[in-house]
């Protein structure tokens, strides 16, 4: 098979330039993706969420490796396995880090991805239901919306950090961002929205678009340094496919594996595998950041939060009727529904902690589920812009053995004076007036971790992520970078990366409206191209 474009990987970004792509018919484009289609009813129903952490069809359920900063654990690493990526199985939340982010990005060497750049394309993307204005755009394809329904002990938090001196702030979109609030979502109707629902499925009946599921690519085709096609995994068969242009499109930890797999990485690594170097490229894989999260977990004095134990049973019943028959109710919950973003000391210049509330008691992701058995809730906090630097590298030449993934958390000490202060203001809030009627006991980090030294050990021994790689294909164009500006590999024809791997840092917020907003500029470039 011959195309004009071949996307690999049918996430985030790659349902993005599907769409775009293809929209000039004069363009033949294949769109892989590795899992299924995301016909699921867990994925249309938003507090599915819940379900898809555990799922082995559609997520990938990645684990680090021995974390040497964290007591040697393994954190566990969610990433979707289905069409819309991890749209289909993420929180939905709604937010694109902060603007000065963006201007980084441009001061690094990469004109063309400052705010001014950047925030049209978001506008552009984005259908916002409470109307168009100066930050936002109205008949984009991918639906943001309010929350439908919100738990009580989420309203109560957002009550209590105000009282503890954070602004009151519906709106993290803009260029101000300090604040809390409830938190927007790709929701519509009560339904999950996420980016193949809003990109791909009202187009992939275009004839000049082939989507194959249960694709797993397992090297890029290469004569000399040009990339004309890929090989894949369908069905039992090794097959390949063809393309003027390759766009590599499988998030921060399969994108750099391919990479590797196919010869063009760091020579030495490559060389230890078995693997004949077709490009040494030191940078692929190298630069790997996210988001290190701390919980403070409470039980909860009323039932109006998640519970996982059969005395909830009378209540889900209910919820399930009332999504049912109305697509209302606690099954439209995000699980983090309120949240914001707020700085650690007050000499910050912009907010450097993120924070989520879950109304519900959670422990190593939700899947400890004796833990979740009872009313709680647990506050997230998380450093947004981590020094440390981790890597992804290959185990062996076996294009279906999983990446080693080595985030390498709080290897920088200022990390973990950080992570230690955001527990802190986590821990003034959930101390104010407005929780009174909802806050039990502590159950982390506990009555007993009071000094700052407490503190750090409970960080080691529970602190994890929360679901935001970036980096390992990193643009720019220094020694380091995999990509340019336009998103070209370096010394490489007829392949480009488009998804978070090329952040060349990780942004102040979740990740998934800044993939779309990258694949939207990719596509852009090529289509003027």
């Amino acid at each position: 098979m011959q195309f004009d474009y071949v996307i690999v990987g049918g996430g985030s970004a790659g349902c993005v330039l599907a769409n775009r792509l293809s929209a000039n018919p004069a363009n033949q484009v294949c769109l892989l993706e590795a899992g299924p289609d995301d016909d699921s009813l867990l994925v249309r129903v938003p507090a599915g969420v819940i379900a898809l952490m555990r799922s082995n069809k559609r997520n990938w359920r990645y684990y680090t490796v021995p974390q040497r900063h964290l007591d040697n654990r393994q954190l566990y690493i969610p990433r979707g396995k289905t069409l819309g990526g991890s749209s289909a199985v993420n929180a939905m939340i709604y937010t694109r880090g902060h603007p000065s982010d963006y201007d980084h990005w441009e001061a690094l060497g990469n004109p063309g991805w400052g705010w001014k750049d950047v925030l049209p394309i978001f506008k552009r993307s984005e259908n916002h239901e409470r109307g168009a204005d100066n930050f936002h755009g109205s008949g984009g394809p991918l639906n943001v919306s309010p929350l439908t329904y919100s738990h009580g002990v989420s309203d109560a938090w957002v009550r209590a950090a105000v009282e503890a001196g954070h602004p009151d702030n519906a709106e993290f979109n803009n260029d101000v961002q300090e604040g809390v609030g409830l938190y927007e979502v790709t929701q519509k109707a009560g339904e999950r929205f996420g980016v193949a629902r809003g990109y791909l499925h009202p187009i992939e009946h275009r004839e000049n678009l082939t989507v194959i599921t249960e694709a797993r690519v397992t090297r890029l085709l290469m004569d000399g340094k040009r990339v004309y096609g890929v090989e894949y995994l369908h069905q039992g068969h090794l097959q390949t496919v063809e393309a003027s242009e390759v766009l590599l499109s499988g998030g921060s930890i399969n994108s750099p594996q391919v990479l590797k797999l196919s010869g063009i990485g760091p020579g030495e690594e490559l060389r230890e595998h078995g693997i004949t170097v077709q490009h040494e490229l030191p940078g692929v894989g190298e630069n790997l950041q996210d988001h290190p999260d701390a919980l403070v977990v409470h039980k909860a004095l009323t039932n109006e939060s998640m519970n996982l134990s059969p005395t909830w049973l009378p209540h889900a019943i209910k919820a399930i009727w009332n999504w049912l028959m109305r697509r209302a109710g606690p099954l439209t919950s995000n699980a983090a529904e309120a949240g914001g973003f707020i700085k650690s000391r007050p000499e910050e210049s912009i907010p450097d902690l993120q924070l989520h509330l879950t109304a519900a008691r959670l422990d190593n992701h939700g899947l400890n589920t004796l833990f979740s058995m009872g009313y709680g809730f647990s506050g997230h906090v998380c450093i947004l812009r981590p020094k440390s630097r981790g890597r992804v590298t290959l185990q062996s030449a076996d294009p279906y053995a999983d990446a080693l993934i080595d985030p390498n958390f709080l290897a920088d000490p200022e990390d973990m004076e950080n992570m230690v202060r955001g527990v802190k203001r986590m821990r003034e809030i959930m101390a104010q007036p407005a929780l009174d009627g909802q806050r039990g006991d502590e159950l982390f980090p506990g009555a007993h971790v009071q000094t700052d030294d407490d503190i750090r050990d409970f960080i080691r021994r529970k602190c994890d992520n929360i679901y935001h790689p970036v980096g390992t294909c990193k643009m720019g164009t220094d020694d380091m970078a995999v990509v340019d500006p336009e998103l070209r590999v370096h010394g490489i024809e007829g392949l480009r990366v488009v998804d978070a791997s090329i952040m060349p840092t990780l942004i102040g917020g979740n990740t998934n409206a800044p993939t779309v907003m990258i694949a939207e500029k990719a596509a852009d470039m090529m289509l003027e191209e």
